[in-house]
């Protein structure tokens, strides 16, 4: 008689004894070693993946430290000089005031989509409204429209009640523009939220506050912050309505940028070093909110 091999569905007749706690863990470690045997190849395609993707950062941060002479040579001058006067001019510009205005638009405005979204997505997955699915396309509908198209009615609604040139003209566009998509990415991840632990508060007399944010924002962490850190860097990034609807008071970063290519050439490694400035906040906010970045923007993808 032959004596047939142990599968999956039916464990060796030494593991039988174990606690199923053990034999998963004992089985995540074979899954593991084996991920690990055939790991080497990709690490090396992630590496080089990740260095592509770096090369343009490195090279905008290499060309801010060169003079306008050396960075406009071509082949550009890699070993020339290092110099951080770019660094100054561009403060003598006056970034500070436009950094200001990008940070206070999508700080503010961030702030406010997640006090509207975090409701709406909870009343759209945890307690389900009637034809949710429709509630949801209507939202996502919202992002048909082209902004350009809409860019000239905005334009003279915020000429007719005085608002031009205001930064917070811009915080209540940036809010319409993320609003949507931060409803959207909170329904998913609210709907991973156990039902057993809402019916436990329930139980224990919690009010719809105390819910959301004692018991559904800690569970909710990793979503809240991908969720955030979407929505702050669609509005740090965004050009079109702050080039048309502010002028000297309430313009942004990247406005700042657009004044370093003007008629007398292109002040290559001022713009350089003015890029790099603008994206240190978006970086840094990132940096701090990988762990949870990384865990929101998986959360459900795995049962």
């Amino acid at each position: 008689m032959t004596a047939t091999a142990p599968t999956a569905a039916q464990p060796a007749p030494g593991e039988r004894a174990l606690p199923p706690a053990q034999r998963r863990r004992r089985a995540r470690k074979v899954k593991d070693d084996t991920s690990a045997s055939a790991g080497p190849g990709w690490a090396v395609l992630a590496w080089l993946l990740t260095l592509l993707f770096f090369a343009p950062v490195a090279w905008m941060v290499l060309t801010s430290l060169h003079q306008e002479s050396d960075a406009a040579t071509n082949p550009p001058s890699i070993f020339a000089p290092l110099t951080f006067s770019n660094y100054g001019a561009v403060f003598q510009r006056g970034v500070s005031t436009f950094l200001i205005n990008s940070a206070t638009a999508s700080i503010v405005s961030t702030l406010i989509v997640l006090l509207l979204a975090v409701p709406a997505a909870y009343a759209l997955s945890i307690k389900p409204v009637e034809k949710w699915t429709d509630a949801m396309f209507f939202f996502l509908s919202t992002k048909f429209l082209p902004p350009i198209a809409a860019l000239l009615p905005i334009y003279l609604i915020v000429k007719q009640v005085g608002m031009l040139d205001n930064v917070y003209t811009l915080v209540i566009l940036y809010t319409s523009m993320n609003l949507p998509i931060a409803v959207w990415m909170m329904q998913s991840f609210l709907a991973e939220v156990p039902k057993e632990i809402l019916e436990a508060a329930q139980v224990d007399g919690a009010g719809l506050i105390r819910t959301l944010t004692q018991i559904v924002a800690p569970i909710a962490a990793p979503g809240l912050a991908a969720t955030s850190l979407i929505c702050f860097i669609f509005s740090w990034n965004e050009f079109m309505f702050a080039v048309n609807l502010t002028a000297t008071v309430s313009s942004t970063a990247p406005i700042f940028l657009v004044g370093f290519i003007s008629s007398q050439g292109l002040f290559l490694a001022k713009l350089c070093a003015a890029a790099t400035l603008v994206s240190l906040p978006v970086l840094i906010a990132g940096f701090a909110a990988q762990d949870k970045l990384v865990r929101g923007l998986s959360l459900g993808a795995v049962k």
